[in-house]
């Protein structure tokens, strides 16, 4: 293995002028030149630039949502740099560019490419403003532009790595800088063959901390986040939660699968594939061991709950009289696959088929378009999905308890319900 570390920050950790001294700290008592910090964008950017989109869509204004994401950065920089800090323009300028990328046409068929065209500009503005910051408090380190490194196919919102350019990329451009610097670089984001931004999925910038420190073959990624390590349960919806000091990459890998938020559900394979250890701590305690995720032969039979809000019930009825049957399932699947939905929930009858899938723009729209020549199709909306890995009576009667269940299911170790949210 490299003597690289690869650090990645979240958007809470970045989220205000003191949240961006406190990672400074961090950074400072771990100083090393051949480290890499991944950045997510600060805060709530990236729902910010997807409400931009969204309002541009449907035709609304969106110039004060510029506004306020412009003066949102603005004043994280007034108070973190002098008045004539070269952060300033550079934060214009990048604005700048969002808005001339927004004077093109957008439509529902080049969503997904426009969606990444836009969207990468808040992982651009945190990862500038940080690399800025740590050089004017005499941390010196390099920016680098993610989309120079980590080479893409075009498949908008879920790019798929090409890891043999990717590597090459790493070896060429981040190994010269990492031997003398440590290298800032925004996560989230990668590039095509022709030049276009993409991203790597939602919260993908965990995914890019791994994609690099693969290709690196580092020593470790580290994951900083606002919970003390990985737990049972996300502790702003249940008390008594559980830390685990370890955790074996198979039962990381299902719990991000099931949706747990902690870490992004590709983050584990390439990290498992190599050998290298991902720990998940807290910028709030560092001091703190925090989670390691590794090779282990310890079994855990903890119950973990995991919560999906969002959530979308689609049932598809055979209406020609026959049973369900393997072309049926294709059929969906096909029109799922080359729509880019992942299925959470899948359960059949002798006459329908049912699927639980996340909410995104247009696609359900798109879904029943492409399959309602062959079947009949309702749907529920805003429904919420609760996973119990290693599950106990006592805990499923405890979660179910009250609720308007639509369906469940259960295997020997997971037990999922899906319901309509209690309204508070």
């Amino acid at each position: 293995m490299s003597k690289t570390f690869v650090f990645k920050f979240g958007g809470a950790s970045v989220k205000d002028a003191d949240s961006i001294k406190n990672l400074s700290e961090i950074l400072f008592n771990r100083l090393r030149n051949q480290l890499v910090i991944v950045i997510s964008a600060m805060g709530k950017t990236t729902n910010l630039l997807e409400e931009i989109l969204l309002n541009k869509y449907r035709h609304k204004d969106f110039s004060s949502n510029i506004t306020i994401l412009k003066s949102y950065h603005i004043d994280i920089c007034k108070e973190l740099f002098d008045e004539n800090s070269s952060i300033f323009p550079i934060v214009s300028n990048l604005i700048t560019q969002l808005e001339k990328q927004l004077e093109r046409e957008l439509t529902k068929e080049n969503y997904d490419y426009f969606y990444d065209q836009v969207v990468c500009y808040g992982e651009l503005l945190s990862s500038k403003i940080l690399q800025e910051y740590l050089c004017s408090q005499g941390y010196i380190s390099l920016w680098q532009d993610a989309r120079e490194i980590i080479a893409t196919d075009d498949n908008y919102r879920f790019a798929k790595v090409n890891w043999e350019e990717t590597k090459t990329n790493c070896r060429q451009q981040l190994v010269p800088k990492l031997q003398k610097f440590p290298v800032i670089i925004p996560g989230f984001i990668g590039r095509t063959s022709t030049g276009n931004s993409t991203t790597l999925g939602r919260e993908g910038s965990d995914f890019s901390a791994a994609v690099l420190a693969s290709c690196l073959n580092a020593q470790s990624v580290t994951i900083w986040k606002d919970v003390p390590g990985v737990l049972n349960a996300d502790p702003k919806r249940f008390s008594d939660t559980i830390k685990f000091d370890e955790l074996d990459y198979h039962e990381a890998a299902e719990l991000t699968y099931y949706g747990a938020s902690v870490i992004h559900p590709k983050t584990i394979k390439p990290l498992a594939n190599a050998g290298i250890p991902l720990f998940v701590k807290s910028f709030l305690k560092p001091e703190e061991e925090g989670t390691k995720i590794h090779h282990t032969d310890k079994n855990n039979n903890i119950p973990c709950i995991v919560v999906k809000d969002e959530q979308v019930l689609v049932s598809f009825k055979v209406t020609d009289f026959t049973f369900v049957n393997e072309g049926h399932i294709q059929e969906i699947y096909q029109a799922l696959n080359d729509l880019k939905l992942k299925v959470n929930v899948f359960q059949t009858s002798a006459i329908s088929i049912s699927l639980v899938i996340d909410r995104q723009e247009f696609k359900l729209e798109k879904l029943i378009q492409r399959l309602q020549d062959s079947f009949q199709i309702r749907y529920n909306e805003g429904l919420q999905l609760l996973t119990i890995k290693n599950h106990q009576p006592a805990i499923i009667e405890q979660i179910i308890q009250g609720k308007e269940v639509m369906l469940e299911q259960i295997t020997r170790t997971t037990f999922q319900v899906l319901h309509k949210p209690v309204l508070a």
